[in-house]
């Protein structure tokens, strides 16, 4: 495929020259000549963008707007991993809602009972036979006795923080320079030139978060114990690998220091899986290891209706009993009216009954290797100086030569100009990546000829991209 498009003797070129940088300007003249395309493609996402009335900046929520294109594109329907635009354009989609409709848009199972619960009623604050089915799923796929359920895996991460800081007394918490666990205060400290700060993008932040959040990098073993050695840390907060700065993954033998420094402190791990469920069935822990003493998991549990779960050890259970039992009597700070509502938990039990399924994982596997080879391909034949990170059925696309060992390295090798350019030019082909890097993930509906079409049409952005400067930039 690649030898094709670019030729044999420009190949043997590169191979022999070294690794290529691709020139900025190359990537400038694209972009422009990418946007023109879009905005004469899509003129009725266009029309939506200049004319829609209430919404502040024109969209329901601002992160509408962070795709690489000039304005979004309205989507009208999806299914499967297919997107159909209101301009009638047909996406593949790899980005599947930034991992909510991981297991695909709309699976008939989940269509089903949604439709049939919204005759029913939608929340009742009561719980129902479903629910006592659904508990025994999550345990039965997560491998942990008891749960609760959120709205979101924002929700949950709070709630997790609030009961382990309960549980233990100790005020502090652990997190990795670079991570995400959705809309938490505690967790948005990151580490710049080795100092920890609050997060300076934040809107209105009053409170300091040094005090209690504990910010160091991912797979520093050294770090770890000296910041767990004084025993005054509630939790470990963390994803199996990191996944919203690209991908990080773990070092040789981390998770297990980290399993071990956490029993030695007396300090509880709590693992967010909200991407990682991608990494195999029962999510990264239960495939790989180690287990958390809590696990926590959104988004793609209900196809993409608003809910996450968090479960946790029997230890665990004791402990939050305990804890619930002995405070007085008032609001606890965990939980909202919406919090286990019956639409969700209809949602989640036709989703593992039905759809998140062994067999879905090993489909998402066969085809994630099929694209990763793919990639790994295009890459060698054009000779740049990038990787191809992957576990499970999420895949990160890296614009620099080594894996990246920690969320300082990941921010570093992150090239927005080129990413974005990418982006706009694989949507103008009808390719749908995560907006805001280069992950993609493969659903159990992902059919080979996506896979294919993804990877034919990088090869044609790095050739055009190539050829369009290709007299600078070697390094």
């Amino acid at each position: 495929m690649a030898r094709a498009a670019i030729g044999d003797d420009w190949i043997a070129l590169l191979r022999d020259a070294g690794p290529v940088m691709i020139d900025r300007q190359a990537i400038s003249a694209i972009r422009d000549r990418e946007i023109a395309r879009f905005i004469a493609a899509n003129p009725k996402s266009k029309a939506h963008a200049e004319t829609a009335q209430g919404w502040f900046q024109g969209v329901p929520f601002h992160w509408m707007l962070d795709w690489s294109s000039p304005f979004p594109i309205v989507a009208q329907q999806a299914s499967g991993a297919t997107l159909t635009s209101i301009d009638g354009q047909v996406f593949d989609d790899f980005c599947l809602g930034d991992t909510a409709s991981m297991f695909g848009h709309s699976p008939e199972p989940l269509a089903k009972a949604i439709a049939a619960q919204a005759g029913q009623g939608l929340s009742y604050m009561l719980p129902t036979a479903k629910g006592a089915e659904l508990g025994a799923m999550l345990a039965e796929m997560f491998g942990l006795p008891q749960w609760q359920v959120t709205t979101t895996a924002s929700e949950a991460n709070r709630a997790v923080i609030r009961w382990c800081r309960g549980m233990t007394g100790r005020d502090k918490i652990l997190i990795f320079n670079g991570c995400y666990h959705g809309a938490v205060d505690d967790v948005f400290v990151d580490l710049r030139e080795g100092r920890a700060v609050n997060r300076p993008s934040l809107i209105g932040q009053v409170q300091d978060l040094l005090p209690t959040t504990v910010v160091i990098e991912f797979n520093d073993v050294d770090a770890l114990a000296a910041a767990l050695h004084g025993g005054d840390v509630a939790c470990v907060l963390a994803e199996p690998m990191m996944t919203n700065i690209g991908m990080v993954r773990d070092a040789p033998g981390f998770l297990t220091k980290l399993r071990q420094l956490c029993d030695e402190s007396g300090t509880i791990l709590v693992l967010d899986e909200t991407h990682t469920i991608s990494s195999g069935y029962g999510g990264h822990s239960n495939t790989h290891g180690p287990k958390p003493d809590i696990l926590v998991v959104g988004k793609s549990i209900g196809g993409g209706v608003p809910c996450a779960v968090y479960g946790f050890t029997a230890d665990i259970a004791e402990r939050m009993a305990a804890l619930n039992a002995s405070r007085p009597a008032g609001h606890s700070g965990i939980g909202t009216t919406l919090s286990a509502n019956a639409l969700a938990i209809t949602a989640m039990h036709a989703m593992l009954g039905q759809v998140i399924t062994r067999d879905a994982y090993n489909h998402m596997q066969s085809i994630t290797d099929r694209l990763v080879s793919q990639l790994k391909a295009v890459i060698a034949a054009h000779g740049v100086n990038w990787h191809v990170s992957h576990i499970g059925a999420r895949v990160e696309l890296v614009c620099s030569a080594n894996p990246p060992r920690n969320g300082t390295e990941a921010r570093a090798a992150m090239d927005h100009a080129l990413e974005s350019t990418i982006h706009l030019y694989l949507a103008n082909r009808g390719i749908l990546l995560a907006p805001f890097h280069n992950m993609m993930l493969v659903s159990p509906l992902t059919q080979t000829a996506q896979v294919d079409r993804l990877a034919a049409e990088l090869n044609n952005a790095l050739a055009e991209l190539l050829a369009c400067k290709n007299s600078g930039g070697r390094k």
